[in-house]
């Protein structure tokens, strides 16, 4: 009897397909790459065409060994691993390392699959292939720019300022894109505005109707200042209020598209608090296979790693059916319209959806880990959505007349709830749902009070793990594969720091943006990156030579190498020394860096080892003890002002505090742009800070 050999990346794949297949199948794993470049040099052979030196991975040996004893017994060996370029690399670094290249008697196939279950496995069985090598050759070029760029300057950073850090082709963009969002930030200047709500009465309703100040009958207006808002006031003096206009209408709210890897990352770290990286590892686990109660091990999803959203026909018209049987035949989609994509998109790839829907995640529940679950859920709900219905609302606009100025209000109801009846996001829920019919054009309202506050527009938000994922993703930085990665690695290096959720450049990581964008400018321009992200899709798809990109992509780089490294010596990092003095030796204390940034250290060590924290004076005095306020951070490196006398004194501010008192209520200002603000939250006064 013939015999088959399947090889596969992870061993929990085995368990998986080995149910699927017969008896003369054997099924083993490779656990992932079994050749690299070794990591003692760059890693390829610039005299020779930038030609890659490849290794047997430590550890490795003993797999392969195993793996050619199957080899031998097998007349088949089908190499399925994952469907994308990496996947692509290793079988093809699986036929050199196994030399299958040079077996005359055996028969040897690439199979891939979007999904592990029997269906998929067998049919790529009956459609077996050859390795695709534009996709190994755009994997290769990815892995010797990323070994170029990383050997190249890391050593350089070494060097000139601190043994440690780390620069990469990705990363050091996604350093740069935090930074200029925390310069954007810190140069945020806040413009004051007012909001002015009218609450009047309505006959046959017990709570009053809010009305929003919207302008003239000609144009919107924005309230700027206190002095515009009782400019305003005095005219709606002894007003009435009158319906000028009601419209009765429709809106649809489209359902959601399905996951693709950066949309999957987002939606878990806004719904369910996980990292990039947690939700790739509970992803691969739920397409690898998990035991099932009943089923025995399953793949419950597709392939983790896409960025389509085309949906098989097949899975499409399973998911119709189920929606029809279980919540009636209104809540299935119509035709679905192509959505026109931009970018390369890997549409040989799928959405991320569960591959059997009528798996609920009520099945699966006591199968699965409560992460597990929680991600499946998200997963089958977001999928089952897509294929519904629009929700629809009714709707009801009242523009209301007041002394010549509008007010206007808006309500909705929910008449039909389509796709919201599976997927709810936090911006769908219903905060009015009180149809305004009894209202007629002419109706007078009576007013029973108009309410004001002030209010500041605010700075531009940190970067979080999704919103970063979601504008790598946007400016055509990096792959979906890279984007979990690039972000543990700059916060692994403390580059960056995580506060909830919100990610916070350190002080080691300016320093290294600062670097980078004086000495390399280009390896940390979005625009470039993004365009070379561009050739070597060109070069999977078959149109460009992977060499020709490096070629052109070296020479240059190795030259602003060499420049820096003359250089830098103006930007070493040099210790300053300070006032403090040591209280165990007596010198002055020097300003060193650390992985958190900035620290006082004795300049005797290693004679002496004395260190303490560094803070940044301000110049103003603690409102409650009269000590020295100083910059803080807290241990993820978020900027706060605290007090030199903590713990003796508790004083700590987000803010920076001023030394002016508020006439109001005698607690102490903050500054906040051009604005001092008063501390006591209940206070709320604030006055133009002299210049």
């Amino acid at each position: 009897m013939a015999s088959y050999l399947v090889i596969v990346e992870s061993p929990a794949k085995v368990k998986t397909i080995k149910k699927f297949l017969g008896a003369n199948y054997v099924v083993d794993a490779s656990n992932g790459h079994v050749r690299d470049m070794p990591k003692s040099q760059m890693g390829f052979d610039v005299a020779n065409d930038y030609e890659p030196k490849y290794i047997t991975i430590r550890g490795k040996g003993d797999i392969l060994a195993k793996l050619r004893k199957e080899v031998k017994k097998a007349d088949r060996i089908y190499l399925a691993t994952d469907p994308d370029r990496e996947g692509e690399a290793i079988s093809w670094h699986l036929v050199k390392a196994l030399k299958l290249d040079e077996l005359k008697d055996k028969k040897v196939y690439r199979i891939s699959f979007n999904e592990i279950t029997k269906n998929a496995v067998k049919a790529s069985l009956k459609a077996p292939r050859q390795i695709d090598m534009n996709l190994v050759d755009a994997q290769q070029a990815r892995r010797v720019l990323d070994r170029m760029v990383g050997y190249g300057i890391s050593p350089l950073l070494w060097e000139k300022v601190k043994r440690g850090l780390s620069a990469g082709r990705v990363q050091s963009v996604a350093l740069r894109m935090i930074c200029d969002r925390e310069d954007e930030i810190n140069a945020f200047i806040p413009d004051e505005y007012w909001s002015l709500d009218a609450k009047l009465k309505c006959e046959g309703r017990k709570a009053p109707l809010t009305a929003k100040f919207y302008g003239t009958k000609t144009e919107k207006m924005t309230i700027h200042s206190q002095a515009e808002l009782e400019e305003i006031l005095k005219k709606l003096e002894g007003a009435q209020y009158r319906v000028e206009d009601v419209k009765q209408g429709e809106r649809t709210k489209k359902p959601p598209i399905p996951f693709t890897t950066s949309t999957l990352q987002q939606e878990a770290s806004k719904v369910l608090n996980f990292s990039t990286q947690k939700t790739m590892r509970l992803a691969q686990q739920l397409y690898e296979g998990v035991d099932v109660k009943g089923r025995g091990t399953v793949g419950l999803i597709t392939y983790l790693r896409t960025d389509s959203t085309r949906v098989a026909e097949e899975a499409d018209q399973a998911a119709k059916q189920f929606i029809g049987e279980h919540y009636g035949s209104q809540y299935v989609a119509g035709e679905e319209k192509v959505k026109k994509t931009t970018g390369k998109i890997q549409d040989a790839h799928e959405a991320i959806r569960p591959t059997d829907i009528t798996l609920t995640p009520v099945l699966v529940k006591d199968s699965l880990s409560r992460d597990l679950f929680r991600l499946y859920q998200l997963i089958w709900k977001r999928f089952t959505a897509s294929r519904m219905k629009p929700a629809v609302y009714e709707t009801t606009s009242v523009k209301i007349d007041a002394a010549g100025y509008l007010f206007t209000l808006t309500a909705s109801k929910l008449a039909f709830d389509g796709f919201m009846s599976v997927y709810v996001e936090e911006d769908d829920k219903e905060e009015n749902n009180v149809l305004l019919n009894s209202l007629e054009k002419g109706d007078i309202l009576p007013l029973k009070e108009l309410e004001h506050s002030q209010h500041f527009t605010q700075p531009p938000a940190h970067y979080t793990e999704a919103s970063l994922v979601k504008a790598l993703e946007e400016q055509g930085i990096g792959r979906p594969s890279t984007y979990a990665p690039t972000i543990t690695t700059i916060i692994a290096r403390r580059y960056v720091a995580k506060e909830n959720k919100n990610l916070y450049v350190t002080e080691l990581g300016e320093i290294v943006n600062r670097i980078m964008k004086k000495s390399f400018p280009s390896i940390v321009d979005p625009t470039f990156t993004a365009n070379l992200e561009y050739l070597l899709d060109k070069v999977g798809d078959g149109e460009l030579p992977w060499k020709s990109v490096v070629r052109n992509f070296y020479p240059d780089l190795m030259e602003a190498v060499k420049k820096a490294e003359s250089e830098l010596e103006t930007v070493t990092i040099s210790d300053e020394v300070t006032d403090e003095v040591c209280e165990l030796c007596g010198r002055n204390m020097v300003i060193k860096y650390g992985p958190h940034g900035k620290f006082l250290a004795c300049p005797g060590f290693p004679e002496c080892k004395n260190t303490k924290p560094y803070f940044e004076k301000t110049g103003v005095k603690c409102p409650l003890c009269g000590g020295d306020v100083v910059i803080k951070k807290t241990k993820k490196g978020r900027k706060y002002y605290g007090c030199t006398n903590n713990p003796e004194c508790e004083f700590m501010s987000w803010q920076k505090p001023s030394e002016i008192k508020c006439p109001e209520c005698g607690h102490y200002m903050v500054e906040k742009g051009s604005k001092l603000l008063c501390s006591n939250e209940h206070c709320g006064y604030s006055m133009a800070k002299e210049k």
